[in-house]
């Protein structure tokens, strides 16, 4: 310490001198108390990896690693907890630092090579096999992934060649066994989905879309191909997902944006359509399939999504020839559409053409028979036509399924009149007019009586005993003439002459 008291160099050189070893000694105990702490954090790393407590293993060997960064073994150990995890892309800078700290560290070697090969990368993984052997040329394991390795390079060719020469079925079959040996290699599975596509089946490249978008960094392609796939399969709401995940990896993205705008679009007016026809209201709902046909012209499912929803709103509000023509044009677009079948049916009971509405019932059962509704469907449309042979009530008196009590009414007075027996002179005449007399006031008390009526439109004839069973209230052609047939308001009082 004198020495360093005298001035000059030499006397800075000094001190410098005595500051280097004060800071060694300094560094020597901080080393001491981190390498402690390292252990504890290799040590509780260790026990939670066994446990199966991956995260929090994980975080111990985050601190080991930091704690010491020239220790191969920390990095390696970390690396086991993210393969664990299944976060193979973040074990391989760990395997590489380890292999970089202690080149001749096999296990390292094995281990990303392993990596390398599932990711589809041959020439890096076999490089790893290599070296393996040329340090222990009896290695069992390296060998054999040497040999896949090299296999994988042939079938991967194998498969592009295929590919180019538009031999997609050929392609798919290579494809299979090149997945098998290298499954997070995201080219391949984006490879077959293509061929997918090509072959028109947009399912399974779907299936095989949806891994690479973990495979990648940032796919945003995959994210946009998937969504045009399900906004093909008309899967609006899954489309929309996906595209919107394109944006959270780049919201400036102009392909994205733009399918972006036109899923959103669409999927607002599909469900508010459906939002409509849940509060029963139809010609809204009517209105906004038309704008789904407009927004979206040209993917077939959403206009024959549209026709099937406008055929159902058109039976809703009894608009039967209306509901008819739209529901034929569905049907041809998609014949074995049962909704479709069965609303078309609905629409010719409404148009009283019962032998239709039987057939299409009988359709749609073939196409699904486990279906309760068009079972019941069937059965209604099958008593009607019965029913139709018999004695119809509307067509008795030339009104609609839909006609309201009012225009039940007014039809009744008008063939009362027409038919009233005082108005024909010779005895035959007077007998047929009281038969279609009997019939039309046999119609307007069924009509306009709710629970009867609904019993008529379900199939029944409230007023044939042998429909009724011996249940009561059925008075069929043996008409007593206990009311007025003006009774709802009409003057007229007519006096009924029997033999």
């Amino acid at each position: 310490m004198e020495t360093c008291r005298r001035g000059g160099v030499s006397g800075v050189l000094c001190s410098l001198s005595l500051l280097c070893v004060i800071l060694d000694l300094q560094l020597d105990g901080v080393l001491g108390a981190t390498h402690v702490e390292i252990e504890h954090h290799l040590e509780m790393g260790r026990k939670l990896l066994a446990a199966g407590q991956l995260a929090e293993a994980l975080s111990h060997y985050h601190s080991a690693v930091e704690g010491d960064s020239k220790n191969y073994l920390t990095y390696y150990k970390r690396a086991a907890v993210f393969l664990a995890m299944g976060k193979s892309k973040s074990a391989l800078p760990d395997l590489t630092r380890a292999i970089q700290l202690k080149p001749d560290f096999l296990a390292a070697r094995l281990q990303r090579g392993n990596i390398l090969l599932k990711q589809g990368n041959t020439q890096e993984a076999r490089e790893d096999f290599v070296a393996v052997l040329q340090r222990s040329p009896d290695h069992e394991e390296a060998q054999d992934q040497l040999m896949r390795a090299n296999e994988l390079e042939e079938l991967q060719e194998e498969a592009h060649a295929a590919y180019h020469q538009g031999d997609y079925s050929a392609t798919i079959s290579v494809l299979e066994r090149v997945i098998e040996i290298s499954p997070w290699d995201p080219e391949s599975r984006e490879l077959r989905a293509e061929c997918y596509i090509r072959m028109g089946d947009p399912q399974k490249a779907i299936q095989d879309l949806t891994p690479t978008t973990r495979l990648r960094n940032d796919n945003r392609a995959a994210f946009l191909k998937l969504s045009l796939l399900h906004y093909g399969l008309g899967e609006h709401h899954e489309s929309l997902n996906h595209i919107r995940e394109c944006l959270k990896l780049d919201q400036d993205d102009k392909e994205c944006f733009s399918h972006y705008k036109q899923v959103k679009k669409l999927s607002k007016q599909l469900d508010a359509a459906e939002e409509l026809i849940q509060e029963e209201r139809y010609q809204e709902a009517i209105d906004k399939y038309e704008s789904v046909m407009k927004t979206e012209p040209n993917v077939p499912h959403y206009t024959n999504l549209a026709k099937e929803r406008i055929c159902f709103c058109l039976v809703k509000v009894r608009l039967a020839q209306e509901a008819i023509d739209v529901c034929s044009e569905a049907h041809q677009r998609d014949p074995r559409n049962t909704n479709v079948l069965r609303d078309r049916a609905e629409a010719y009971i409404l148009n009283q053409d019962y032998e239709k509405a039987v057939a299409d019932y009988q359709e749609a059962k073939e196409f699904d028979s486990e279906s309760n509704e068009i079972r019941e469907g069937l059965d209604r449309a099958q008593k009607l036509l019965k029913l139709s042979r018999k004695r119809d009530y509307y067509k008795i008196l030339g009104v609609g399924r839909s006609a309201n009590k009012q225009e039940i009414i007014k039809a009744y007075r008008k063939l009362a009149q027409q038919w009233h027996p005082d108005n024909f002179q010779s005895e035959a005449e007077k007998k047929e007019a009281e038969k279609k007399f009997i019939d039309i006031a046999s119609a307007k008390e069924v009509l306009t009586d709710p629970e009867m009526r609904q019993k008529f439109d379900a199939g029944e004839d409230p007023l044939d005993p042998e429909s009724q069973q011996g249940g009561g209230g059925g008075q069929g052609r043996n008409w007593p003439f206990h009311f007025n047939p003006f009774e709802s308001g009409g003057s007229f009082h007519f006096k009924f002459q029997y033999n």
